[in-house]
C-alpha cells in the first residue's frame, strides 16, 4: 500500500532537482550570429568585390606608371633587356631598327574575376584571392607593336582582432602577390618583327615591376575596405575568427 508520506518525500525530492542548475554538456562558445553559412560566405565576397570595384581597383590599374618602371628596371640590365625600355631593341636580329624610344604603353581591360575565400586549418584567419586581368599595348611612333595579356592573383589575410574596450575588427594581415600566379601571353602582333624576342623580354621585366606596382593598389584598399564594411557582417565574421570556427568549406 503506497504511503501518503512517501509522496511527500519523493515530490519535495522533485523540487530540490528543479532548483539545480545543470550547466551545458557542450562548452564550446555559442555562435552569436547563426545566419547561414552560404549567406555568410556570399554577403562578404559580395561586400569585399563591391567595393574594390567601387574603391577604382580598375581605373587605378589603367594608371600604373609602369613605363617609368620598365625604363628604371632596364636601365640595370643588361644585354637586350638594357636596350629594351628607353632604347626599345635599339636594334633587333635581322636588322630591323625600331626607334629609341616607346611612345605609349597603355594598361586597358582591366578586370577582376570572382574572389577566392579559404579559411586557415586553426579556423582564425581567412585568406581571401583577388584575381585580375589586363591587357598591356606596347606602342610605337610606328603603331602599336605588341598586345600582351597579363593575369595574376593577390593573396589578403584577413585576421578578427579585439581592442582594449573589447571591440572586434577586421584587420589585414599579410598581402602579397601569389607566388607562381603571373601569367603573361601574347594577345596579338604587328609586322614581322622577331616577336617571342620581344615577348619574352618583356615578360621577365613585368615579372619584376608589375606585381609590385599592383601590390601598393591593392592593399591600401583592401585594408580600407574592411574598415568601411557593414557592422553585422563584421561582427559575425570576428565572432568565427576569433573562437575559431569553420564556416568556410571550400576555396
Amino acid at each position: 500500500m503506497f504511503q501518503a508520506g512517501g509522496l511527500i518525500v519523493f515530490c519535495g525530492l522533485l523540487a530540490q532537482l528543479e532548483g539545480l542548475y545543470l550547466p551545458d554538456a557542450i562548452t564550446l562558445p555559442r555562435d552569436l550570429h547563426p545566419q547561414p553559412v552560404s549567406d555568410l560566405i556570399t554577403n562578404l565576397k559580395t561586400a569585399l568585390s563591391g567595393n574594390l570595384l567601387a574603391g577604382g581597383l580598375l581605373d587605378d590599374l589603367t594608371q600604373l606608371p609602369l613605363l617609368d618602371s620598365l625604363k628604371g628596371e632596364a636601365g640595370t640590365s643588361g644585354g637586350m633587356v638594357g636596350g629594351l625600355v628607353g632604347g626599345l631593341l635599339g636594334k633587333v636580329s635581322s636588322g630591323v631598327s625600331l626607334l629609341t624610344d616607346i611612345i605609349d604603353l597603355q594598361i586597358t581591360n582591366t578586370k577582376m574575376l570572382e574572389l577566392g575565400l579559404e579559411q586557415s586549418p586553426d579556423g582564425h584567419r581567412l585568406y581571401v584571392t583577388i584575381p585580375l586581368g589586363l591587357v598591356l599595348n606596347v606602342k610605337t611612333p610606328l603603331g602599336s607593336v605588341l598586345k600582351l595579356s597579363v593575369k595574376l592573383n593577390y593573396t589578403v589575410e584577413v585576421k578578427a582582432v579585439r581592442n582594449e574596450q573589447g571591440e572586434t575588427h577586421l584587420v589585414v594581415g599579410n598581402c602579397a602577390h601569389r607566388p607562381g600566379s603571373l601569367d603573361i601571353s601574347l594577345l596579338n602582333r604587328v609586322g614581322l618583327l622577331p616577336i617571342q624576342n620581344l615577348v619574352d623580354e618583356f615578360s621577365g621585366v613585368l615579372t619584376k615591376v608589375l606585381p609590385e606596382l599592383v601590390q601598393d593598389r591593392v592593399c591600401p584598399l583592401f585594408n580600407k575596405i574592411l574598415e568601411g564594411l557593414d557592422i553585422t557582417l563584421v561582427h559575425a565574421i570576428t565572432h568565427k575568427l576569433i573562437h575559431g570556427l569553420q564556416f568556410v568549406t571550400k576555396f
